[in-house]
């Protein structure tokens, strides 16, 4: 059901419009796409719409992108592998959408991304999705999804715990959740302010703002725990880098040989996490929840 982000009602898209039959609500189009916010289309959001073009060009070839994409694709299947219908909030430029859609062919895709600028290499890279502008904060659907999936993306929203809020709001009952964040508040560095990042998430912080938003946790785990070191040795080295003279670029582009071992040592990891085992610490956590069944 779509939910009419002026009066509220909710109504069942039809094929050819999304117009709300209570007071003539629509949706905006910009460079064309469904903007259910257009206000923050092009700017604002807590991120900056020019790194995409570094995203699109690196995602493929770097571990972590690589790596983080079969724990994710290792999730669906093990707690919810019959879906029907997948929404990634802040989906960038589709680099995990495109994962998804290939492993499940028949599923409905959506994704949504709070700039369009994003919503172009996602729409090359995965055509067959349904891709629309849209802020996490005010999702424009109640009970719709079978799956919705945020990664790397409540950390950038002022108001995490609305966000939350409204993906379960747009989820199915005992539909399922999937959140990535960055971990450890004291791993905050520079790169996080150049990231537009509002926090790093304990697991207890994560934990505690899925439940008060109505889910039941079924897994949560640490990852890159192996390299977690490395990174901590690169935040204090570089903790007095100013965000201006940070290159992202840089960040992201290794070497063959680095990138070699770095993928090593974070599949050993998802080897580890779906064999069962819960990594207590690493610089980044999977949480998967199940919205709960209302009586």
């Amino acid at each position: 059901m779509i939910r009419c982000l002026a009066c509220n009602t909710t109504f069942p898209a039809a094929a050819d419009s999304e117009t709300c039959p209570a007071c003539g609500w629509a949706p905006a189009k910009i460079d064309g796409f469904t903007a259910y916010a257009p206000e923050f289309a092009t700017a604002g959001g807590g991120f900056q719409p020019e790194y995409f073009n570094d995203l699109a060009a690196l995602e493929a070839s770097n571990f972590w992108f690589r790596s983080r994409n079969k724990l994710l694709q290792w999730a669906l299947k093990r707690f919810h592998p019959d879906f029907k219908s997948f929404l990634e909030v802040g989906c960038g430029t589709g680099f995990v959408l495109s994962g998804i859609a290939q492993i499940y062919p028949k599923a409905r895709i959506a994704g949504s991304e709070i700039f369009t600028a994003g919503l172009r290499f996602a729409s090359e890279r995965v055509p067959s999705g349904s891709l629309m502008q849209m802020d996490a904060r005010d999702i424009p659907f109640v009970e719709e999804f079978d799956v919705i999936g945020a990664f790397d993306v409540i950390e950038h929203i002022d108001d995490d715990e609305l966000a939350l809020a409204q993906m379960h709001a747009a989820l199915k009952q005992n539909a399922t959740l999937l959140i990535t964040v960055p971990q450890h508040p004291w791993l905050w560095s520079t790169l996080d302010e150049y990231s537009h990042h509002y926090r790093r998430y304990t697991a207890a912080e994560l934990r505690r703002k899925v439940e008060a938003a109505g889910f039941e946790v079924v897994k949560s785990t640490s990852f890159v725990t192996l390299l977690l070191p490395a990174m901590a040795f690169s935040r204090l080295v570089r903790r007095d880098t100013p965000v201006d003279e940070i290159n992202v670029r840089s960040e992201l582009k290794l070497s063959r040989p680095i990138n070699y071992i770095f993928n090593l040592m974070l599949s050993f990891e998802i080897a580890l996490i779906t064999a069962g085992l819960c990594l207590p610490i690493g610089g980044s956590r999977l949480l998967v929840a199940r919205k709960r069944k209302t009586t």
